[in-house]
């Protein structure tokens, strides 16, 4: 196995760990309002993210960019629960419009959350990277085997919804209500476990 494909699975095994969740969560809150015909917009909103997480996960890693870690511990959980309450102002369960505000607005929150994941990915990562000369390739394979991780979550989530708004025939409002709300409770446990103050 070469190095870029360690470093491939290392990113896919991170972001698909059940024991790093927290990431996970935030996938599922960014598809909770979506199904699989908006697979466009929702590919457009996961790679906001990754454009978000690879640019601080490359500052962070490269140490151009140092924070405390605590802060990134609460402010991730921040961001899940942000994303789950905005899912629950979609109107009528209806996925945000492609165009306007609405619409633009949460891909630049993907992105701007990106930036803080990012951060979270950073630590990992580059007690991963110490014995590598260059940590380009690394970098590089790393953020695309999260990519690959992040679009399997997304095709999980919109089987799922596809399965209970056709099949079982429940309102995507309720799919979209009980997603929601179930990830934004998660997000405040966690919110209250890496309470700052």
């Amino acid at each position: 196995m070469t190095s870029f494909e360690a470093y491939l699975r290392l990113g896919f095994a991170h972001i698909t760990d059940l024991a790093g969740y927290d990431h996970i969560l935030f996938i599922v809150a960014l598809c909770a309002v979506h199904q699989l015909q908006d697979w466009r917009r929702i590919l457009i909103l996961v790679t906001a993210f990754t454009v978000g997480h690879s640019v601080t996960l490359a500052l962070a890693t490269l140490r151009l960019f140092t924070y405390p870690s605590e802060v990134i511990e609460f402010l991730i959980p921040v961001t899940i629960f942000i994303t789950a309450i905005g899912n629950l102002f979609v109107i009528r369960g209806k996925a945000p419009a492609k165009k306007g505000a609405s619409g633009y607005g949460r891909y630049v929150l993907a992105l701007l959350f990106g930036l803080i994941h990012g951060l979270g990915f950073s630590n990992f990562l580059r007690s991963m990277l110490g014995r590598e000369a260059s940590i380009v390739q690394p970098l590089l394979a790393f953020n695309i085997g999260l990519e690959i991780g992040q679009l399997l979550i997304v095709l999980i989530v919109l089987v799922l919804a596809f399965l209970f708004i056709r099949l079982l025939r429940i309102a995507h409002r309720d799919w979209n209500l009980v997603v929601s709300g179930a990830v934004a409770g998660i997000a405040l446990t966690l919110i209250r476990s890496t309470w700052l103050f």
